[in-house]
């Protein structure tokens, strides 16, 4: 068997800020219907990507934002009193779907074009003050928008958790960053159309959709097509998204991609998320909550049949690891804990935050699934980022194409067999009331494993816990049962070598059979300074 590990790639010693934007068996993709509601679905998208590829050979253009500084400069609140009209929705009485529009301002000031039509030369819908209500801190604002302003976003509303409303569950704001969730989900991490050198010391470049093209379903259809037109000051790009909201809410995600320039690091289907602290936190956090995070670890379906998982950190500098593969089968950012009583947080709903899967349709080649952790002190800062990194590197001139679907779900991917980590924690490795303790540095780790096979066995059985690392020293290695006779424990104990960092993996097995997912985890030795 071929073992994958994480690899760290980069260790940096200067603190990098969080970003701020709001905002055993393979992986199986359904079987889709052809969409009926795209009308000629090759001649559209083929002439966005003649439109991206035209793009590609011109220098990178600036989006003009015609704003006033009142709405350029106005505050969360104000922009929060500015209420979108339900009965302006487009679509409205004619379809299972529903788009409504965002307005300009705040954060959002750069427009997009959205086109209601199915050919790249049709009209652009209108910005109409209409369509708004200014309300309370808002209402001195109203009539201050040009006719030519544009839209910052939309999103999008279907009969998601019952017949009677239409509930939002995908929206398109800022960059090139959405956002969707299933029945039940409340809004958390976002995915991205590109990432372009994040975590690069030269600083991260954000592709932006510049334009949209909404197809209008028939009126009982359950899926809906959009187009888009990315572009950036190193890559353009066409799009294709076909959603299909429900239990789960899914989307296939069709990118054709031109080169402008060089590309040190490209990120394909980039997910970006906010972990603040958890279980494995190990320094004081004032905080009544015991966790607050959007996602809590990375979980990867390795070309190999291995499911390997991640937890996440919010750690003291920023950290990137990698695990390198060859066509893997899936990737994802999870929620995995989803019990209120280890939140405590009224209104986040934390426990309710979707986990978002990614499957590659296609063959994607080498590559390496790449995670970001940034240092934050805020929950409202996204500091979380995971994506794909092809082995290739993208050359000025060059065409790229990746098709994919993400899927919606909450704790648990069906298809994933074996028992899973539950939880992850670390302390200080002395015994209570040692008269001659070891140093800090020594670290007790405890993993709790449920799941598949081990909750039908008794405690005599012999189960082992297979450990590898790259340095320092494990002692104390256990595999225990806990008291509800479903959970099993690995308990062991890790002193590192001076300043370097430890980067683990373990599993479960009987004998010969591996029963668990792997755990993979860094120590970096500085998270208890």
């Amino acid at each position: 068997m071929t073992f994958l590990c994480f690899g760290v790639m980069v260790q940096a010693q200067q603190q990098t800020p969080a970003s701020s934007v709001s905002s055993s068996s393979a992986v199986a993709s359904p079987v889709v219907d052809p969409v009926i509601a795209d009308p000629e679905p090759n001649a559209l998208f083929n002439a966005i990507e003649a439109r991206a590829k035209s793009l590609a050979q011109d220098d990178f253009k600036p989006i003009e934002a015609n704003i006033p500084d009142e709405l350029a400069n106005m505050n969360y609140d104000q922009y929060r009193s500015i209420h979108f009209r339900p009965e302006a929705s487009l679509w409205r009485g004619e379809s299972l779907f529903e788009i409504q529009l965002f307005h300009p301002g705040f954060l959002y000031r750069e427009p997009v074009v959205l086109h209601m039509a199915s050919s790249v030369g049709d009209p652009s819908l209108k910005f109409k003050q209409d369509f708004f209500n200014y309300v309370g801190q808002a209402e001195a604002l109203a009539g201050k928008a040009p006719e030519n302003i544009g839209f910052a976003g939309f999103r999008v509303h279907y009969p998601l958790n019952t017949n009677e409303y239409k509930d939002e569950f995908l929206v398109f704001q800022g960059a090139s960053y959405f956002r969707l969730v299933g029945p039940g989900q409340v809004y958390g991490l976002s995915a991205r159309g590109l990432a372009i050198d994040t975590a690069e010391s030269s600083g991260e470049e954000f592709p932006v959709f510049r334009e949209f093209w909404l197809v209008k379903p028939e009126p009982d259809q359950t899926r809906l097509v959009l187009y888009a037109l990315l572009d950036s000051p190193s890559v353009t790009g066409a799009y294709r998204f076909e959603i299909t909201p429900g239990a789960p809410t899914e989307m296939g995600v069709e990118a054709r991609l031109f080169a402008r320039r060089d590309i040190k690091k490209l990120g394909i289907a980039p997910l970006t998320s906010m972990f603040h602290h958890g279980e494995n936190t190990t320094r004081f956090v004032d905080d009544f909550r015991p966790e607050v995070h959007d996602s809590d670890g990375l979980l990867v379906a390795a070309a190999n049949g291995e499911w390997i998982w991640r937890p996440l950190s919010n750690q003291r500098a920023l950290r990137v690891s990698s695990l390198a593969d060859e066509n893997p089968r899936g990737f994802g950012l999870l929620q995995r804990d989803r019990d209120f009583n280890h939140y405590l947080d009224m209104e986040a709903d934390y426990e309710l935050r979707p986990s978002l899967w990614v499957m590659p349709q296609g063959d994607w080649g080498k590559g390496r699934v790449e995670l970001v952790e940034i240092p934050t002190d805020s929950e409202v800062n996204d500091n979380i980022v995971a994506y794909w990194v092809p082995e290739q590197a993208f050359k000025a001139g060059e065409t790229r194409r990746f098709s994919y679907r993400l899927r919606t779900f909450d704790q648990h991917l069906a298809e994933q067999g074996g028992a899973r980590v539950l939880r992850t924690r670390i302390g200080w490795g002395a015994v209570p009331g040692q008269s001659n303790p070891p140093p800090h540095s020594k670290r007790q780790f405890v993993i709790d494993f449920r799941g598949g096979e081990l909750e039908n066995l008794s405690a005599d059985v012999p189960l082992e816990a297979e450990l590898q690392k790259n340095s320092g020293t494990i002692t104390d290695l256990m595999v225990t049962r806990l008291p509800d006779q479903k959970t099993w424990r690995v308990s062991f104990k890790l002193e590192p070598e001076g300043n370097n960092l430890v980067d683990m993996r373990m599993f479960i097995k009987l004998r010969d059979q591996r029963l668990t997912e792997v755990w993979s985890y860094v120590w970096y030795p500085d998270a208890i300074q």
